[in-house]
């Protein structure tokens, strides 16, 4: 699918090799993305109480118009999350959010079902429009509202070996960044690692593979990456286990050999995932 460009973590400082070098990685493939028109969906609006503070939660469906997902993209977030969005979109892009309507905070009856209902409609106007703004789809702000949590939540629980939870969280990042178009991202590749040492970790081979597959068809046209070696020795490791060739990988380790990457020394994909620092 086609790329965007990526602003990430390397434009701040102590961004790390794997960010750094995917910024550049992807800068090619910027700003041609026609975009499938997606809709947003509120399907769930729920009040939660917590010891100090109530709130309500609004569960949105991502869905290609036109098209129907057996498994949806969803996010859940709260009044001040979409606040938080807003403000920083207003801050970057104050031309284009000039005609962007939010909806303003009450004093009072925000917990009713009028408010919750009209809520329900501007957060789903709201996402559209800024959907509908080139800058703003393509800007970090506005895709990693969508699935930088479920990056964070699904690297946690992948660290603290919690592999079914943490699968689930990957494969809806998984589908957030495929709906949002942003498949050739760092990101996606960091998504890529995530779901392939889960399904190692529950016997899941075939799919683990799948998805080394995948991200390696990404990594194909290039000569050095941080992840490009732990992808292939994990393609090795898994086509080796299925049955499958494993050629292709062998050949191209070999040529990472010979341009004097200390093979040994590199990190397990899992290693690169638990290191990569996701905020």
């Amino acid at each position: 699918s086609p790329g965007t460009e990526w602003v990430s973590a390397a434009e701040r400082p102590g961004g790390s090799l794997l960010t750094r070098q995917l910024q550049e990685l992807w800068r090619r493939s910027r700003g041609t993305l026609a975009p499938q028109r997606l809709l947003f969906e509120v399907t769930n609006a729920s009040v939660v109480s917590e010891r100090s503070s109530k709130y309500v939660l609004y569960t949105i469906y991502l869905i290609r118009s036109g098209q129907f997902d057996k498994a949806p993209a969803t996010i859940a977030r709260r009044y001040s999350d979409f606040e938080q969005l807003n403000r920083r979109l207003r801050c970057r892009f104050s031309c284009d959010m000039a005609s962007v309507a939010f909806p303003r905070k009450r004093l009072r009856r925000n917990f009713t079902a009028e408010t919750i209902a009209k809520r329900s409609r501007a957060f789903e106007q709201f996402l559209s429009h800024l959907h509908s703004i080139d800058e703003i789809r393509r800007s970090p702000e506005f895709l990693e509202f969508f699935f930088l949590p479920d990056l964070q939540a699904a690297q946690r629980l992948t660290c603290t070996g919690m592999y079914r939870e943490a699968l689930a969280t990957w494969a809806n990042a998984y589908r957030l960044q495929d709906r949002l178009g942003v498949c050739s991202s760092g990101r996606f590749l960091l998504t890529l690692a995530g779901l392939a040492v889960c399904h190692q970790e529950l016997d899941q081979l075939s799919e683990a593979h799948g998805c080394c597959e995948q991200a390696l068809q990404l990594l194909e046209a290039q000569g050095s990456h941080p992840l490009l070696g732990p992808f292939l020795q994990a393609h090795v490791h898994l086509a080796w286990k299925v049955g499958k060739d494993k050629r292709h990988s062998e050949a191209r380790l070999q040529d990472l050999r010979e341009a004097g990457l200390p093979l040994q020394q590199q990190p397990s994909l899992k290693e690169c995932l638990i290191k990569e620092p996701l905020d």
